[in-house]
Parts: structure tokens; C-alpha cells; sequence
């Protein structure tokens, strides 16, 4: 079942935009981002790229970790490439299925402090 369709007002933080937007693979890395809503919720979300979880297991199989590529702890979102465009339309098609603790990990929900 889907929320009713309406638009969702929120703001985006990309780490590769701050940190160092000229120097990214746009289909084989990983990135932090930040999704502010309009009634106060903020979420931090871990995202990769397709193509970064096949990098992922192949440096741990060079370096030995995560049993050598047996397992890979997996980010909050995949997707197709790190650009504005892509991640915006993501986070809002997933902001119309329901909220983003319940479609993602309920890990990634950050709580707004009472004071």
C-alpha cells in the first residue's frame, strides 16, 4: 500500500558535492547524505553505487577483510550512479511509498530531540 501522492518538501545534503565534487566516479563509489524533511526529521544515509559493491568485495578479497569478501556489510541504499538528479528522484519515489524508516533500515532514523 502507498501513501497518497503528494509532494514532499525536503532538503539535500551530498557529501560528494561538498567534499570534493570534481573528483567522483559517479558509478563506482559511495557517499553519506542527508535528508531533511519539513516537520523536523533528519536522516543520514550511507549510499553506493551498483558498481561499488562489486569494488567492495574485491578490496576485501585483496586485503583480507570481511573474510576476505565472503560478506560485505551493506550501505542503506544502492544506486545507479552519485548525481543530484538520481538521488533526488530516489529519495523522493521512496518518500512516496511510505517514511524512510520504514522503506530503508529503521537503523538510519534519527530521532528529533524533545527539549
Amino acid at each position: 500500500m502507498s501513501k497518497i501522492s503528494t509532494k514532499i518538501n525536503f532538503k539535500l545534503w551530498l557529501e560528494f558535492e561538498e567534499v570534493d565534487p570534481n573528483n567522483w566516479d559517479i558509478e563506482n563509489e559511495f557517499c553519506n547524505i542527508h535528508v531533511d524533511l519539513e516537520d523536523g526529521r533528519h536522516y543520514g544515509i550511507n549510499v553506493w553505487t551498483y558498481k561499488f559493491l562489486k569494488t567492495a568485495i574485491d578490496k576485501d578479497k585483496k586485503s583480507g577483510q570481511n573474510l576476505s569478501g565472503l560478506y560485505q556489510k551493506p550501505p542503506d541504499l544502492f544506486v545507479k550512479e552519485l548525481t543530484r538528479e538520481c538521488i533526488q528522484q530516489t529519495i523522493e519515489d521512496l518518500l512516496k511509498i511510505d517514511d524512510l524508516e520504514k522503506v530503508l533500515n529503521s537503523s538510519i532514523y534519527e530521532k528529533q530531540q524533545q527539549k
